[in-house]
């Protein structure tokens, strides 16, 4: 039976205890959202084998890499939409949970959108230890979310869904690092896509660790490969975040973004961008409505080109 989602992502090495723990109970809660999901982790870093093995999920080894060993999401997306049919695909990272809210939110997009992407804000939770995933995990889960959740900021994007119709050529950028989850969101928007939130219907749990497992313990945003993937990304104009969405989930449906006047400046502000695809343009309006900003932008810019000569 071809399922409905796809449900795949690449691990971090499971040297880490703690690391060990929160992704070990990632992948028994995507298996427990039962057969409308297929698991797939992708990636050869140690452990991944082993525990892949003993829970029975699929495993892809053969990604392609930078320079530094990273895996590229260009190779991650392409090998998991190889899988299967499924009509839908949907990478979240290593250390997030979800609830059975989430295929509702599938089946519903489904009836009513042939392309979109979407996506969410996440509840961050301290989590020490291997979650229980037996009987009424779901309602579990939730009170957990309820009691000691923290709604996380619309910055960062954990998770995507789409259908397998998008997306299919994707940069070479560095999994784990900062820039290419913007990236997401702007080409959905620059090629006229719905990108639809999901925060106030889906409940996604991310479990908090440290950034030891990354070079010298910096995180992610301050690394050179970050860098890169703005770059390769098209520029700081690319950053888009979950204020950009187009519509929203609601208990009533599907809806268009409600517009307040943060909002619409916001898309006056894109607007040359992604809709008249003009990047020049994109950047005057930007200097326009964030002049301060834009000066620091072309001092940084030119003192960088004085300092390669």
């Amino acid at each position: 039976m071809t399922p409905l989602i796809t449900l795949f992502t690449a691990p971090k090495p499971f040297n880490d205890p703690h690391i060990a723990v929160i992704q070990r109970n990632t992948l028994l809660n995507w298996l427990a959202l039962g057969e409308d999901v297929e698991v797939v982790v992708i990636g050869d870093d140690p452990g991944i084998a082993e525990i892949c093995q003993e829970l029975h999920i699929q495993q892809l080894p053969d990604v392609r890499s930078n320079d530094l060993g990273t895996p590229l999401i260009s190779s991650i997306f392409e090998m998991a939409r190889e899988v299967n049919d499924s009509p839908f695909l949907a990478y979240g990272n290593a250390d997030i949970l979800f609830l059975p809210d989430l295929l509702a939110a599938v089946k519903h997009l489904a009836e009513k959108k042939e392309q979109f992407l979407a996506v969410g804000q996440r509840w961050d939770v301290d989590v020490k230890e291997p979650i229980n995933f037996g009987l009424g995990w779901e309602t579990r889960l939730h009170e957990r979310v309820k009691c000691e959740g923290k709604l996380h900021g619309q910055t960062g994007s954990d998770y995507f869904i789409y259908p397998r119709t998008c997306f299919r050529e994707i940069p070479d950028f560095a999994v784990g690092r900062a820039g290419w989850d913007n990236w997401m969101i702007f080409k959905a928007r620059w090629e006229n896509l719905s990108v639809i939130d999901l925060s106030d219907t889906v409940k996604v749990l991310h479990q908090n660790h440290d950034y030891g497992h990354l070079p010298g313990g910096i995180v992610h945003y301050h690394l050179p490969e970050t860098d890169l993937n703005v770059r390769i990304g098209g520029g700081r104009r690319t950053i888009f975040t979950l204020q950009d969405v187009t519509h929203v989930i609601t208990d009533h449906g599907l809806a268009k973004k409600p517009l307040n006047w943060k909002t619409f400046w916001r898309e006056v502000e894109i607007f040359p961008l992604i809709r008249m695809h003009s990047r020049p343009l994109g950047w005057l309006s930007f200097a326009l409505f964030h002049p301060v900003k834009a000066f620091n932008e072309v001092r940084g810019w030119l003192a960088y080109k004085f300092a390669k000569r």
